[in-house]
């Protein structure tokens, strides 16, 4: 499975643990002071969506793992609701991708509806 397909996924459920650490040799991670992080999150109770706000306010973006809720859940559909409003205040974007994970981005980040290749 490689990286792309880990982050993205096949629809299976995600820990932190199955994520791949890449070497940074020759860069200077520790060094760079980015405007932007892509931040992981696992939605798992509504109280999950504070943390994720916090991050889009911040000016980052959150890949959110929401395998433990169905799409037709009415708690999900609270949160979504409570994260485009967020995503509404700062002028950034949400998509779901599948059943499995939101995308959230703050100002400036717009997320493209058409696959790469198609």
């Amino acid at each position: 499975m490689g990286l792309m397909s880990k982050i993205f996924g096949e629809g299976t459920s995600r820990q932190t643990e199955d994520y791949v650490e890449l070497s940074a040799d020759g860069l200077a991670v520790e060094d760079a002071n980015p405007d932007t992080e892509i931040r992981i999150a696992n939605i798992g109770e509504k109280t999950d969506v504070i943390d994720i706000k916090d991050e889009v306010y911040d000016g980052n973006i959150v890949l959110a793992d929401i395998t433990r809720h169905s799409t037709k859940d009415r708690t999900m559909e609270h949160i979504t609701d409570e994260l485009k409003q967020v995503v509404n205040e700062v002028g950034g974007d949400i998509v779901q991708k599948d059943d499995d994970q939101l995308i959230i981005t703050p100002s400036g980040v717009r997320i493209s509806r058409e696959r790469i290749g198609h």
